[in-house]
This record gives structure tokens, C-alpha cells and sequence, in this order.
């Protein structure tokens, strides 16, 4: 089965504020899988893999009313990885 790939970065108030795990939660919540991490810019990057591209729309809904304050979402389609899970990871560990 094909797996929507989506890489975003979130722009705000993001970073000491719970973002990360918030993300990790609620792609757990709905299925996705992914990375997400802290930038040294000050914004949060992520890559979100999941079957249906709904169920990636919705997170990124969920992401934008997220923890802090976000000022914006940028959203780009990503290469699939094949996560199995999705984790919290640190810039070194970004793919």
C-alpha cells in the first residue's frame, strides 16, 4: 500500500513548550509515524508517514493549535522513510 509522506515545519513559540512531545502524542493517537525534532533556528521539524493522507491532514490540523505558538506550518511532500514508529529525535538524528 502507498504511504503519504509529508516533512513540516513549525514556525512560533514551539521550543520549551511541550511541541515535541504534543506532536508524538497525537501521531501515536492517530497511527503516524515519523521523527519529530527541535531546529537550532528555534522552529520544529518533522516527518509524518501514515497510508491515508487524511489521517496526515488531520495531525498537521492538530499541529497548527498546538502547544506555544505557532505562527505557521510549512508543509512539503516528503521521500518515504518506513518508519515503524514514531519517536522524538535531535537534529543530528534528522533524515
Amino acid at each position: 500500500m502507498p504511504v503519504a509522506s509529508r516533512r513540516i515545519v513549525v514556525s512560533g513559540f514551539v521550543q520549551g513548550v511541550g511541541f515535541r512531545a504534543f506532536v508524538l502524542r497525537e501521531a501515536q493517537r492517530l497511527g503516524v509515524r515519523g521523527r519529530v525534532w527541535n531546529r537550532p533556528d528555534g522552529r520544529v521539524e518533522a516527518i509524518l508517514e501514515h497510508e491515508d493522507a487524511e489521517t496526515l491532514a488531520a495531525l498537521i490540523q492538530r499541529i497548527e493549535a498546538g502547544p506555544g505558538r505557532v505562527d505557521s506550518v510549512q508543509v512539503s511532500e516528503g521521500a518515504e522513510h518506513g518508519f515503524s514508529d514514531f519517536q522524538i529525535t535531535t537534529p543530528q538524528g534528522q533524515v
